[in-house]
Parts: C-alpha cells; sequence; structure tokens
C-alpha cells in the first residue's frame, strides 16, 4: 500500500491555471469533477473491483459533481426533498437510530433495508484519461477534504486506507504514480466512511417559541470526532442528517515530473518599525525527488504585485537533490538581495489600507524541463498582539503592521451542507469588506473554510480569527468531556495540515485553541507547540472566551502566556442601545467582546424564501407559525420573543406582513447601531467588538447581518455606518455628539453639524462646529443635545454631518429618539419626496458600478429611504450598497454607490425601486455606459 505523502501546502499549489507552456512540459492540475455516488449497502464488489476502468454495474448510481456529500448529492438527485426549505429536513433520516424512532424518521429511508441510510460507507467512482506524453511522470492524488474516512483505489490498487484518511480537515496527498495508465483510461474509487460517533442530536425546534436546539446535542457526543461539531444541531442550525459524509472538498490530479516542491512558507518581516520603508522576505520549502537517479537543477523564483502595477523581481538558485530523497531550502533577504524588497506596498486590514497583494511563483527544473511549478499569493505585512489587565479583566489588543487596530466584525458559520463554492465565498467576503467589517471569525464548532474563502479574505482585506474545532458543548467546559476528540493523533494530523494550508495567508491574524473552551492538555499543548514552530507568525490565544481559564500550569497565549483576553457571553438579545452604552462603560468583558448579536428579522424582500407558508397561527403572536421556529425563531439565548414585543411597544402593532418586517428593520438599526457606536465611544479603551454572528447556515430569521440569500438586512447597513473610517455619532450615555476617528493618521479640519426635529420635521434646533478634528485615532466630543431632546416631549429627528475643509459629506447619520422610547407617531410620519440623479456609471469586467444621488425635494423628513437594485422585479442579490436605510432633512441630499456581480446582471440592464417609510414606490432607470 502507498505511503500518503504531503508535496505542498496546495491551498496555495495553482491558484489558477499554469501558464500554456509550462502545462505542455510537465506541471498541470486538473480538477475531477463528475462522480457516481452510491451506498455500499447497494454495492457488494470490492475498491479494486470497482476501481477496474472496465466495471459496469448492476445498480443506478447517482450522478454528482465534487465536492459533494453524500446528502448533496441525493437532494440533486432528488432523492431527499431540500432540507434549507420549510420543514423538509424532517423528511430525511437521521444518522442517530435513537433519534429516527423518536420522530419516526426512518420511514423516510431511501434504502430499501436500511431504516438509517448513513450508517455504512458510501463509494464515489470516476474515470478520466492520461495522455501517453505524460508516461514516466510523477502523479498527485490531492484530496482537499473528506468526512470523516476515506479509502482510495486507483486502477485496482489500494492507494491509502481509512486510518491513513480520517478527520475532516486533512488535505491528503496520494502518490499514485505506480497505478496510473498513461496514453489510456483510468478509474478510481472512494470509499467515504460515516462519522466514527454519528452524534446524538437536540430535539427538533418544531414550536415557533420553543425552546432552542442542545448545542451539539443534549450530550455533545458529536465531539468524540474531528468534524463539523454543529452538523448535530445548534441554536441557529438543524442537525444534518448524514453529519456531512463524503468529498466535501475538491480532488485534483496533479501531474509534475521527479521532483517536486513542498509545504512553501513564506515570512514577511518589516525590520524597522515603524519605519516601513523596507521589508525582508525569507523562504522555507522542501525538494522531494521521486526517482532513483539524483537530481541537480535550479530553483527559479519570481516575485510581482497581483493587484497593483510594481516591478516585479526573480532570481535562481541551484540544488542537488539525492535520490529517492529530500532537500530543506531556506533563502531569506540576508543571503538574497532580491527578498529584500524596498517601499513594499503593505497588506492593510478593511478601513486602514489598501489589501495589497503580490505573487510567488515557484519553478524547479533541469535544463529546458520544469518538474514542478507552483504559485501563491501573499501580503507583506506583520501582525502581533499583547493583552493587559483593565480592573481585574484581561484586555486583548492586536497590531499590524506595528498599527493597533480596532477588530469589528463577528462570527462566521459554515453552509449548513457546506455547499459554498469559490463565487459565493467571494461575494460574502464583498459582502464583509461593504460593511466596514475587518474581521471574520472561524468559529470553532464550524469548519476550517477551504482555500476559496481565504483567497477571498486575502483580497478584501479581511483579518481572520481563527478557532480550532473544540467548543465548551462538547469537550467538557459546559458538556460532553475532555477525553474528546477520542483520537488524539487525527486531531493532531488535522491540525498540522490546517496550518500548513493557511498559514501563507496575509488575512490570517490569530489561532485560537477553539470556541469557549479547551482541548485536553495533552491535545492543547502539541496544539500551540505546532502553532509555534510550524507558523510561528502569529499570535496563538487558548480560547475565544476569556470565561474558559485554563487549568493551573498550562500555558496560556503566545507569545506572551496572558490570558486570551476576549470574551463571549452575549447578549444575544435585542437590546436598547442606552443598555449597549452601560455594558461598554462598565468595561468589564466588554474590554474585548468577541460575542454579541440580537435576532435579526430579515427584510420582507426574502422572507417569503425563508419561510415560505407565511400564513399566521393566530395561537402565536402575529405573524409566527412554527415554520418560523425550525428557521431559528425561539426563546433561548436570542428571545425572539422579547424581539417582537419590545417592537410591538415602541412602534405599534403591525397590520400586514411587510408592515412587520418593516419595522423589525428599525430594531435591527437600533441595536446593531448600538452595538457599534457604543463600543466606538470607548475606541482606545477596547480592543474590538464582534457579533454572534455574521451569517447564516441555512435560510435564518436569526444572528446575522445579511441573510443566506445574501440579503442585508438594516442591522448591516447600521454597522456599515457606525465602522466607517471617520463617523460622527450620537452617544446615548452623555447626549453628545461624538467624531469617531479609526484610521491612523490625522482627519484634517473638520465641521460637524447637528440638526433636531420634531415628528412634523419643524427644525428645533441647528448646532454647527467648525474646526474640528483629530490629529491621530480617538473620539472627540463636539456638540451638547441633552437639554435639547429634553425639551422634546415627543419623537425626535437627530441629523448629524460631517463634512471636510472642501463641503464634501463625510459622515452622514440620523436618529430617532424619545424619552419614553415611544414611537407609535411614526405610523403617521407625513409623506415625503425623494428624487434620484445618476451621477456616475462604471462598468467593469466583473462589476458594474452606479454612482446615484438621493435628494428629499419636500419639507418633510424622508424617514429609512431604501434603495434596492433590480432585475426582472427580482433584487439582485448580492448588491453592494454604500449606504441604505438612510433618512433625510428636508431638502437634504445624499450620495450612495452601488455594485453588483456582472455574472448576477447578465445581459438585462437593471433598475432602482426606491422605497422608503413614508415614501411612494418609485422606479428609476439606470444609464448604461
Amino acid at each position: 500500500m502507498k505511503k500518503l505523502i504531503y508535496i505542498a501546502a496546495l491551498g496555495f499549489i495553482i491558484s489558477a491555471l499554469l501558464p500554456a507552456q509550462s502545462m505542455g512540459q510537465q506541471v498541470k492540475q486538473v480538477k475531477l469533477v463528475n462522480f457516481d455516488l452510491q451506498s455500499s449497502s447497494l454495492i457488494k464488489e470490492t475498491g479494486a473491483e470497482l476501481s477496474a476502468t472496465k466495471y459496469r454495474s448492476g445498480v443506478y448510481w447517482f450522478p454528482v459533481k465534487v465536492p459533494s456529500t453524500v446528502l448533496t448529492g441525493l437532494v440533486a438527485n432528488k432523492i431527499y426533498p431540500d432540507p434549507y426549505q420549510g420543514l423538509n429536513n424532517m423528511l430525511i433520516p437521521d444518522a442517530s437510530d435513537q433519534f429516527n424512532k423518536e420522530y419516526n424518521l426512518e420511514q423516510y429511508s431511501h434504502l430499501p433495508n436500511d431504516p438509517n441510510p448513513w450508517k455504512k460507507p458510501y463509494w464515489y467512482r470516476t474515470t478520466f484519461k492520461v495522455p501517453a506524453a505524460d508516461k514516466g511522470k510523477f502523479f498527485q492524488l490531492i484530496f482537499k477534504g473528506i468526512n470523516y474516512r476515506a479509502a482510495v483505489w486507483v486502477n485496482g490498487k489500494q492507494m491509502a486506507d481509512s486510518s491513513q484518511m480520517a478527520g475532516m480537515f486533512a488535505e491528503h496527498n496520494l502518490d499514485i504514480s505506480a497505478a496510473i495508465n498513461a496514453g489510456g483510461d483510468n478509474a478510481l474509487a472512494v470509499k467515504i466512511y460515516p462519522l466514527d460517533y454519528a452524534g446524538y442530536p437536540s430535539k427538533e425546534q418544531l414550536k415557533a417559541l420553543g425552546p432552542f436546539y442542545e448545542n451539539g446535542g443534549p450530550t455533545g457526543d458529536i465531539g468524540k470526532n474531528v468534524t463539523m461539531l454543529c452538523s448535530a444541531g445548534w441554536d441557529w442550525i438543524p442537525p444534518v442528517r448524514d453529519r456531512n459524509m463524503g468529498i466535501w472538498q475538491p480532488v485534483f490530479l496533479r501531474t509534475t515530473g521527479a521532483v517536486t516542491i513542498g509545504r512553501p512558507k513564506l515570512v514577511t518581516y518589516l525590520p524597522k518599525l515603524p519605519d516601513t520603508s523596507v521589508a525582508k522576505l525569507s523562504l522555507n520549502l522542501t525538494l522531494s525527488n521521486h526517482s532513483a537517479v539524483a537530481s541537480t537543477g535550479n530553483l527559479m523564483v519570481s516575485i510581482k504585485p497581483e493587484n497593483f502595477t510594481g516591478a516585479a523581481v526573480s532570481f535562481s538558485k541551484s540544488f542537488s537533490v539525492p535520490a529517492n530523497g529530500g532537500k530543506a531550502v531556506e533563502l531569506n533577504a540576508d543571503k538574497i538581495s532580491q527578498l529584500l524588497i524596498r517601499q513594499p506596498k503593505l497588506w492593510w486590514p478593511n478601513g486602514y489600507g489598501r489589501a495589497n497583494l503580490y505573487r510567488i511563483r515557484l519553478q524547479y527544473g533541469n535544463g529546458a524541463a520544469i518538474s514542478d511549478d507552483t504559485s501563491f499569493v501573499f501580503g507583506i505585512r506583520t501582525v502581533s498582539s499583547k493583552a493587559d489587565m483593565v480592573n481585574g479583566f484581561a484586555r486583548r489588543k492586536f497590531f499590524v503592521n506595528g498599527k493597533n487596530v480596532h477588530l469589528v466584525g463577528g462570527a462566521w458559520v459554515p453552509d449548513m451542507m457546506v455547499n459554498r463554492d469559490s463565487a459565493r465565498y467571494d461575494y460574502e467576503l464583498h459582502l464583509c469588506r461593504n460593511a466596514n467589517v475587518n474581521l471574520v471569525r472561524i468559529w470553532g464548532g464550524g469548519i476550517t473554510p477551504p482555500d476559496a474563502f481565504w483567497n477571498a479574505a486575502d483580497k478584501y482585506g479581511q483579518m481572520v480569527w481563527s478557532d480550532f474545532w473544540i467548543t465548551g458543548d462538547t469537550q467538557g467546559e459546559f458538556k460532553g468531556s475532555p477525553d474528546w476528540p477520542l483520537e488524539g493523533n487525527v486531531f493532531i494530523k488535522n491540525v498540522e495540515s490546517t496550518i500548513y494550508r493557511v498559514r501563507n495567508h496575509p488575512s490570517l491574524l490569530v489561532w485560537t485553541g477553539g470556541n469557549e473552551g479547551h482541548a485536553r492538555k495533552e491535545l492543547y499543548d502539541v496544539m500551540r507547540n505546532d502553532i509555534i514552530t510550524l507558523d510561528g507568525t502569529r499570535p496563538f490565544i487558548p480560547s475565544s472566551s476569556g470565561f474558559a481559564k485554563l487549568p493551573s500550569g498550562w500555558k496560556a497565549s503566545w507569545p506572551d502566556d496572558m490570558p486570551s483576553g476576549v470574551y463571549s457571553g452575549g447578549p444575544y438579545e435585542w437590546k436598547d442601545p442606552k443598555d449597549y452604552y452601560a455594558l461598554a462603560d462598565a468595561g468589564k468583558d466588554w474590554v474585548f467582546k468577541d460575542e454579541t448579536g440580537l435576532p435579526s428579522q430579515p427584510p420582507y424582500t426574502t422572507l417569503p424564501k425563508i419561510i415560505p407558508n407565511l400564513v399566521w397561527d393566530t395561537k402565536l403572536p402575529f405573524p409566527l407559525n412554527d415554520s418560523w421556529g425550525y428557521h431559528d425563531a425561539a426563546t433561548g439565548a436570542g428571545r425572539y420573543d422579547k424581539y417582537i414585543n419590545e417592537m410591538v411597544k415602541r412602534y405599534g402593532q403591525p397590520n400586514t406582513i411587510v408592515n412587520f418586517s418593516d419595522k423589525m428593520q428599525l430594531m435591527n438599526d437600533n441595536g446593531y447601531r448600538g452595538i457599534f457606536e457604543a463600543d466606538g465611544h470607548k475606541l482606545n479603551e477596547t480592543g474590538g467588538v464582534m457579533l454572534w454572528k455574521l451569517n447564516s447556515a441555512l435560510p435564518s430569521v436569526i444572528w446575522q447581518i445579511y441573510d443566506w440569500y445574501l440579503e442585508p438586512n438594516a442591522g448591516y447597513y447600521a454597522m456599515q455606518n457606525a465602522c466607517e473610517p471617520l463617523h460622527v455619532q450620537y452617544d446615548y450615555d452623555n447626549g453628545s455628539v461624538a467624531i469617531i476617528n479609526r484610521m491612523h493618521h490625522a482627519t484634517g479640519s473638520l465641521t460637524a453639524t447637528a440638526d433636531v426635529y420634531d415628528i412634523d420635521s419643524k427644525l428645533i434646533k441647528s448646532i454647527k462646529v467648525t474646526n474640528v478634528g483629530m490629529a491621530q485615532t480617538g473620539v472627540q466630543e463636539v456638540a451638547q443635545l441633552k437639554d435639547v431632546l429634553a425639551a422634546n416631549s415627543g419623537v425626535s429627528f437627530v441629523v448629524l454631518n460631517l463634512k471636510n475643509a472642501a463641503g464634501k459629506v463625510l459622515s452622514h447619520n440620523v436618529y430617532w429618539l424619545s424619552a419614553k422610547d415611544d414611537f407609535n407617531t411614526l405610523n403617521t410620519l407625513k409623506p415625503a419626496t425623494v428624487t434620484a440623479k445618476v451621477v456616475k456609471t462604471e462598468k467593469g469586467a466583473t462589476e458594474n458600478k452606479w454612482t446615484i444621488a438621493f435628494t428629499n425635494t419636500s419639507d418633510k423628513i424622508a424617514f429609512f429611504v431604501r434603495p434596492q437594485l433590480m432585475k426582472n422585479g427580482e433584487e439582485v442579490m448580492p448588491s453592494y450598497w454604500t449606504g441604505s436605510y438612510f433618512s433625510l432633512a428636508p431638502h437634504e441630499s445624499f450620495t450612495v454607490a452601488v455594485g453588483a456581480p456582472v455574472a448576477k446582471l447578465g445581459n438585462i440592464r437593471p433598475t432602482v425601486l426606491l422605497e422608503g417609510w413614508n415614501l411612494q414606490k418609485q422606479v428609476i432607470s439606470l444609464p448604461v455606459k
């Protein structure tokens, strides 16, 4: 049997196809996509027989596109209904026998003699051709990710067994050279085994306001495996019936010469900080010779800008690689002048500068023949962290390129059936950048995402906080056991493979030992040490919650040996903005809050897709029925009941489902704005604030700034506004108007205005403060509104604007305030009129963009104005608006831009649908440049 080999961290290998001349010579990488799928309960042949090119089956096999889990493949073939929709998941058997009996799910099994269709392995099979010209070359079969175990056969020969390929997060590279038939057909058979322990899921959420799922199930026994722990169900995702068994990441056939380039590690260093005029690079890799003949050749290195214009550098060095052996290569700027980069273009997180990227290409060749050729993108930057103590609470801060970065973002959770593709990752990370997010947290109960995620994070300036696959709900902090996962060797192998795969990405900011808990000491120590030795370029913190205390004698964060200094724990339900200010002012766990959030009702635009049956059950609060429960409305940590009750109390009982959705957007705006502005007014005193969560795993009605269909809710735009680099806001704790400067440079001279109107749009007070500004990052109070607002017993509108010396609006912000939190008079707001003018059209290769000036032509407040980019009567999603759900004072103008992927627009010219709280709907035509 062939041993597994680890030729390269293939997260970086050939992120684009190699040039044609190289492909024609030696090196190529082909994705194997078209497979057939069937259960081993129906297939009696062995792997050797199935991997014969002449194999013919008497059993029907399901065609699937890999990557694909088993359930994804069966849903695509109409064997099971789409579990994302309605209550369809209750028509699919679960991996737990006990659970199936409790819910009578055995009746739905598609296998005639197996009430649980997920207990036995599944076969994936495909064929491929190899040209005769490739005879004698070196062939690798690369599995980027399987779940949970796999055995592999090629042309009748077994390449790996299920003891070698185990765990969801390891990359497996197999030497299949001896089995390849060059010049003819080849067959591949992969036997995918289910999780070792299916995990007993929690009770189903079949009532709209019933209890939440028990995270990871009542015992957390899914944690016995190294897998996507939330596949057993959490309080925002139902159990995934097959636990995502299958080939969930791509499979590649890679063809090279005998000498290959392995596990390149590129480190960038700024030796003169705070001076960034010089960068030093170091490059480590291994040259492996897979032939019986020694090789002497050149390692050729070229570095060039990826997303900006600049000069390229290149060099080569000669190396000899022994037969059937390897050569460790270490190159650095002290010995190679081309690795000393003068005036480098740095990679900065979103909001702090451009995410400049370079591409390095590595080739090894002998004479005219190229044996191996690989490239990957990197950024020149450094990251670091330190913690200090504030009134008994550890507070952690992070630094990029020597500058403190204030983290604003949230947790990222996997798609329920891990079905995101590269386009979807790009769309979502683009949405994050557009919302002024700078940090995406890979939550420990989910997955470490595929390469496409990391590539998009690099591109969009998103720092990434990466938890490993440990949670308090399965590893003993709350339930489960510290003895889990049971196979420590599988966990460690998956950790090491993950470090190798993602360590060159500039977006990766910090590793953590897990979510709200720790692995047992033997695993914790190895994980921490592996991060230091295999990476060593970014910090490690023990847990993504400071409430999960390390046992005495355990080493803490690296390199400062301090506590994590970050805190989860919510609140997770809707709160009044005043409550968030009280939390931020008190400090405590808000010195760095890494989990807080609120239920986030989607707009009506996508609500009918999330809840296909929108018929109200009159025994429940309007407009709920039990389908809402399965899509996460519940009375657990998110308190959906409180969310609705507070909406009714503040804005009045809705009379239609559209009116309900619109009023919930007011709640979303208040809640998310409160979180980020409360934290912002303590900008220099906190490390950051992060949401639970940014996205959703399935169509959901809670904890998201954009929904599963990529539709932002009003909270998205509240976050976008609150986290803008230069921002003007009203502080609820003391009634002041403040300017927040998140930038690493001075603001210049600014003018701040505050206009207060009553419910009838009558101007009560106008304040103008000139020649204000800050020399550096920080907060400045510029006006006081407490007495003005106290004099008005009803609803007040506070319209804030911040302008530069040229009169350009840099920040626009509007509040509706009431001393008694009674906003019912908004329901009788007088109509306003808004006109729109397209001032700029940009047509790009991948994205089209329009800039539009909206003007309130009436003498009434135009409240909660929402433009939507439309095509054929449907909203284009994603659309990247620079502002929405905004309000305009009488005769005020506001300019925003919107972009959308060309792939989503097609050849249809879109329009803009303009809606608002007190506006008549209108359609705006968009020109084509």
